[in-house]
C-alpha cells in the first residue's frame, strides 16, 4: 500500500480521557482471567523447567503488543484489532480477523460454562437431576442449571452494568490466589511436593496454557485509544504485564508445589471441602462465568446480526433468536464436551497463537514494508516470533486433538 494510502482515515479520531492507572487497571484486566484457574495444570503437564518458555511467552507477547501500538502510530484513524488488519490486508483481512476472535469468544464462554459446571460439582458431588427414566449428572445437570440462571442476561441490549461488573475480574483473581496460598499454609495442605523437572511429552499442552494466560491482545488498541496520554502506553503495556505475569506465576508455583502432579485441570477442584478457604475460591470462581458469559457471547451475536439483511438486523425478536441460539448451542457443546483443559489448549494452540502471536506480526511487517527498505534485526526477531507461534500452534492443537481421541 502507498504512503498516502495509509493515510485515508478509517473513522474520526477522538482523544481518550483515561489516565495512567486506569489504563493500567485496564490493561491487567484484559490479560488476567480464566487462564489463572489452569496454570498450575499447565506447570504439571510442563514441569519445572517450562516456566522457561512461559516467561519467553511473556516476553513475545508483551513486544508483540508494542508491534499493535506501533501499528497505530502510523495513522491515528486506527481504532481497532479489525481496523490494523483492514489496514494491513484489506477488507479481506478485517474479515479473517473478525472470524478469529468470534471463534475464540465462542470457545470462552463454552469453556464458561464446564467451569461453572465442574466447580458446581466440587460443591454439590451427589446432585443429579432425574426426570423419569433420564437422569442427569452432577457436572452436566450444572451446565443446565448455569444456562438457566445466564438465560435472562441474553435479552440485555445494554451490557454496561455487567462490564462494569465484569471490571472485577482483577480483584476476583487476587481473591482465588490469596485463598489457595491460606489454604496450603493454614489447611494442612502444605507445599511439600516437588513435581518433575521436564515432562517433554506434554510440553504442548503446557505451552498452549500458558499462551492463554496472554489473551488480552485484540483489546490493546481498545486501551491505547482509551488512554489521555497515548506516549505512556508502553509503561502501561509493561506494568499490566509484570502484574500480570507474576500472579500467574505465583498460582502455579503455589498450585503445584501444594499438589503437584496431582493437580487437578482447574486448581479449585482441588481444593479440601468444608473449608472456608476453599468456599471463597470456589464461590468467587463461580461469579465469572455468570458476570462474563453475555459479554463474550454479544460480539458474537453482533458479528452474525451484521451479515443479515436490513430488514432483519433491527428486530429485536431475531436479535435474541441469535442469542438463545447460541446459548443453546454452547449448552450442547459444553454438556458433551465437558474437557476445560483441552478446551483451553485449543483455544491457545489455534486463536490465541493467531491473534497474539501470528497478526500482530503480520500486519506490523505488512504496514511497515512501505515505509522501510531492507531487512534488519528487529523484523529478524519478528520472524523468529511468528516461527515460534506456528511451532506451538501446530504441537499445541496436534497434543490436544491427541488426547482428546485416546
Amino acid at each position: 500500500m502507498a504512503n498516502n494510502e495509509l493515510r485515508i482515515p478509517l473513522q474520526t479520531p477522538t482523544t481518550g480521557s483515561s489516565n495512567f492507572l486506569k489504563a493500567c487497571f485496564n490493561g491487567t484486566n484484559a490479560f488476567l482471567g480464566i487462564g489463572l484457574m489452569t496454570v498450575p495444570y499447565a506447570l504439571s503437564s510442563g514441569g519445572w523447567l517450562s516456566l522457561i518458555l512461559f516467561f519467553l511467552i511473556a516476553i513475545m507477547t508483551f513486544y508483540t503488543g508494542i508491534l499493535l501500538k506501533q501499528c497505530m502510530e502510523v495513522d491515528p484513524s486506527i481504532r481497532s484489532y479489525l481496523d490494523i488488519a483492514e489496514r494491513a490486508f484489506g477488507k479481506k483481512g478485517r474479515i479473517i480477523v473478525m472470524i478469529i476472535m468470534n471463534s475464540e469468544l465462542y470457545l470462552v464462554a463454552i469453556g464458561l460454562l464446564i467451569l461453572e459446571g465442574d466447580n458446581l460439582h466440587k460443591l454439590f458431588p451427589k446432585f443429579m437431576i432425574k426426570l423419569g427414566e433420564l437422569t442427569v449428572d452432577g457436572r452436566q445437570s450444572f451446565v443446565l442449571i448455569t444456562a438457566l440462571i445466564i438465560f435472562p442476561s441474553m435479552f440485555l441490549t445494554d451490557l454496561s452494568l455487567l462490564s462494569y461488573v465484569s471490571a472485577t475480574g482483577v480483584f476476583s483473581c487476587l481473591i482465588i490466589l490469596v485463598s489457595v496460598f491460606c489454604i496450603g499454609l493454614f489447611n494442612g495442605v502444605g507445599f511439600h511436593e516437588r513435581g518433575t523437572l521436564l515432562n517433554v511429552k506434554s510440553l504442548p499442552t503446557a505451552v498452549s496454557l500458558y499462551i492463554v494466560c496472554f489473551a488480552g491482545h485484540p483489546v490493546i488498541p481498545s486501551i491505547y485509544t482509551s488512554m489521555r496520554n497515548t506516549y505512556q502506553f508502553s509503561k502501561v503495556l509493561l506494568f499490566s504485564f509484570i502484574l500480570t505475569a507474576f500472579t500467574y506465576l505465583a498460582m502455579a508455583m503455589v498450585g503445584y508445589l501444594m499438589y503437584g502432579d496431582n493437580v487437578e485441570s482447574q486448581i479449585t477442584l482441588s481444593l479440601p471441602t468444608n473449608k472456608v478457604f476453599s468456599e471463597i475460591a470456589i464461590y468467587t470462581t463461580l461469579l465469572i462465568p455468570i458476570t462474563r458469559y453475555a459479554l463474550m457471547v454479544t460480539p458474537v451475536a453482533t458479528a452474525i446480526e451484521g451479515g443479515l439483511s436490513e430488514h432483519y438486523k433491527n428486530q429485536r425478536s431475531v436479535r435474541l433468536m441469535i442469542r438463545i441460539g447460541l446459548l443453546i448451542s454452547t449448552v450442547i457443546v459444553a454438556y458433551v464436551f465437558p474437557y476445560y483443559e483441552s478446551l483451553m489448549a485449543i483455544v491457545g494452540s489455534i486463536f490465541v497463537v493467531s491473534a497474539s502471536f501470528l497478526l500482530p506480526c503480520l500486519c506490523y511487517l505488512k504496514i511497515s514494508s512501505d515505509l522501510r527498505c531492507g531487512w534488519n534485526c528487529e523484523q529478524m526477531g519478528i520472524v523468529g516470533i511468528f516461527v515460534f507461534g506456528i511451532l506451538a500452534g501446530v504441537l499445541g492443537t496436534y497434543s490436544s486433538v491427541y488426547d482428546i481421541v485416546t
